[in-house]
């Protein structure tokens, strides 16, 4: 009687082919193109994915070195960017341009981009995890793959991450998107307002520029002694509230769980690796994590090629957290901060008037939301200025004060 099947060996095996994942596997290979690496993924590409369908341009800047820069190629670019909080706003043009294209789009280029560079991506749900030596990856019926390096990049409900790290209680929010004709109080726009209920709570409307608007709206969820998650109806009704004939018109509407970023970020030593949602890098004031996934990605795979061609596979979990945390540490204690602050509507106002008054703090607070910003001094100066004053009756809330 012959013994159990040898399982296939990689020296790369990614689970989940989202953005992390095809971000994985791009920095793996500009790392080693010869290097051999899988690609695991549930579904068939093109697929859509709950998504505020935002691309930040440090993004861009981090796929650029790899060679996928393109994959915004086609779609509008935006600067215009409106804040507000009940009659408390601010809109004006951000100092780079963000893309908005659909996670059906984005998600199937990035793949074509990693399936270019040499990657193979196979149909298969992956469910289990075997640490015990070589680590293998299994799932259904089908034989397990066993590599070197094993990269977990499958999103929020990530099982890469519960067998690495156990369940955890972590801070999470729930949204839910959907698409709406764009009308011309969007156009050309990102609009996010804050809401009334638990902070952070806002509705978005990003205009793609082909006629159609992401629209949305998301809440940190409550903890577990403090009642259930709100409904599909009450999050629709919040969106509609607060930009008014967007759930009137939307369709398509995906629910989403986020699992938020706090102060720390783990990484455990040994030859599995985490990246994006499945690390829990989703930043906690905005729900962004498309600029975590692909930074982290990158990063793990290239941690991921050099720890293979040292043969020293063991090694690739604590350089991962070192250069992770060199690339992100400051900036996530400073988003834990912000949006323990923000909980607060008066800081919320606060913060919005801050940004009218002075361009740095609008500034300072599109980095803090969408890339890789701090608090600073002259933005926590800003925002104690506006704790403490009042409002001018002779200016226009809405148009930031240095562009009068």
């Amino acid at each position: 009687m012959s013994g159990p099947a040898t399982p296939e060996h990689w020296d790369v095996v990614v689970v989940g082919a989202g953005p992390a994942g095809s971000a994985t596997a791009l920095g793996a290979l500009a790392e080693d193109p010869d290097l051999r690496v899988l690609l695991l993924d549930r579904s068939e590409f093109p697929r859509d994915k709950s998504c505020g369908d935002g691309i930040a341009p440090h993004v861009l800047d981090a796929l650029a070195p790899v060679g996928a820069a393109d994959v915004v190629d086609g779609w509008s670019p935006l600067r215009d960017l409106e804040l507000a909080h009940g009659d408390v706003s601010v809109s004006g043009p951000m100092r780079r341009e963000v893309h908005v294209v659909p996670r059906r789009v984005l998600d199937a280029r990035l793949v074509e981009r990693a399936v270019a560079a040499g990657a193979v991506l196979r149909t298969h749900r992956a469910t289990s995890l075997t640490r015990t030596g070589t680590p293998v990856v299994s799932g259904g019926d089908a034989d397990g793959v066993s590599a070197d390096v094993v990269v977990g990049a499958d999103g929020a409900h990530s099982f890469v991450r519960t067998a690495l790290l156990g369940k955890r209680r972590e801070p999470r929010a729930i949204a839910i998107r959907g698409y709406a004709p764009t009308t011309p109080e969007i156009a050309g726009r990102q609009v996010i307002r804050y809401g009334s209920r638990r902070q952070p709570s806002y509705a978005w409307a990003f205009d793609r520029g082909d006629g159609l608007a992401n629209v949305g709206y998301g809440e940190l969820l409550p903890g577990e002694r403090t009642g259930g998650a709100p409904s599909r109806r009450l999050l629709l009704d919040q969106l509609e509230e607060l930009v008014p004939g967007a759930a009137r018109t939307g369709g398509d509407w995906r629910g989403h769980h986020l699992p938020l970023s706090t102060w720390r970020w783990d990484q455990p030593d040994g030859q599995v690796l985490l990246v994006g949602d499945a690390a829990g890098l989703v930043n906690p004031m905005t729900g962004e994590g498309i600029y975590y996934a692909v930074a982290t990605g990158i990063a793990a795979g290239r941690t991921a090629a050099r720890a293979v061609r040292a043969g020293r596979p063991a090694d690739a979990g604590a350089e991962h957290r070192r250069v992770v945390r060199a690339l992100l540490g400051t900036h996530l204690r400073h988003t834990w901060a912000a949006s323990r602050l923000a909980r607060s509507p008066r800081i919320v106002d606060a913060g919005i008037r801050a940004a009218g008054r002075d361009r740095h703090a609008f500034d300072a607070l599109v980095e803090l939301g969408l890339g890789d910003g701090r608090i600073d001094a002259r933005l926590a100066r800003g925002l104690v200025l506006s704790l403490a004053s009042r409002p001018r009756p002779d200016h226009d809330p809405h148009t930031p004060r240095w562009l009068t």
